[in-house]
């Protein structure tokens, strides 16, 4: 992702709709000042209602995340509004995907708008970002397709409000299925293991990426 693109107004608005989401979950709140935020959010909600809806051309989605390079180290993003890692999704989890070597590798801080448990990721935002970290590997290996299969062990609560390091790598290939594995854990040296992930991706044509 290009520093134009992360401070595009609609990615500026989107992370401040997240920073709100994450602010009305996490923090109380008198019944005046969520009154406001009400009215607030509702008044600019019209307004956006009132613009044409937006067409975005899948073509050159599908063009962008399979057919550019991605340099060891550089970060990248494969669609701008993907629930997971797109900087314009107000709703999103926004993961920093970089790639390392033959591995992608996803850091997030999880705000508490995604708990399950007081204090602990919902079960499927984890899943959610290890199928999109895991999806990266894709993108490096220009290799068009979709998730067959996808399974997580969870070993340990995932914690909001910590950093977190997603690292997923391809384990094997058999013709059109690309086995692929991926960890999860508290960043630093001595992180501990929260999550694992096995998935099963189906190659397609890339002919079929680009019709």
């Amino acid at each position: 992702m290009t520093d134009e693109m992360s401070h595009h107004p609609r990615a500026r608005a989107a992370a401040a709709l997240r920073r709100l989401g994450h602010a009305v979950s996490g923090h109380e709140a008198d019944e005046a000042l969520l009154e406001r935020v009400a009215a607030a959010a509702d008044r600019v909600a019209d307004d956006l209602e009132a613009a044409p809806a937006r067409v975005r051309d899948l073509l050159e989605l599908k063009r962008r995340m399979f057919d550019v390079e991605v340099p060891d180290g550089a970060r990248i993003v494969h669609f701008d509004e993907c629930f997971v890692s797109g900087p314009w999704n107000p709703l999103g989890i926004a993961i920093d995907v970089h790639r390392d070597g033959d591995e992608a590798v996803a850091r997030v801080e999880l705000g508490p708008a995604f708990e399950g448990a007081p204090g602990r990721s919902h079960g499927g935002i984890v899943a959610a970002i290890f199928d999109d970290v895991l999806g990266y590997l894709l993108t490096f290996t220009h290799t068009p397709g979709f998730t067959g299969e996808l399974t997580v062990r969870y070993l340990a609560p995932t914690p909001i409000g910590q950093p977190l390091e997603f690292r997923s790598r391809v384990v094997r290939r058999e013709g059109r299925k690309l086995f692929c594995e991926a960890e999860a854990r508290v960043a630093g040296p001595d992180g501990d293991l929260v999550a694992t992930s096995h998935a099963v991706f189906i190659a397609i044509a890339a002919e079929r990426m680009r019709a």
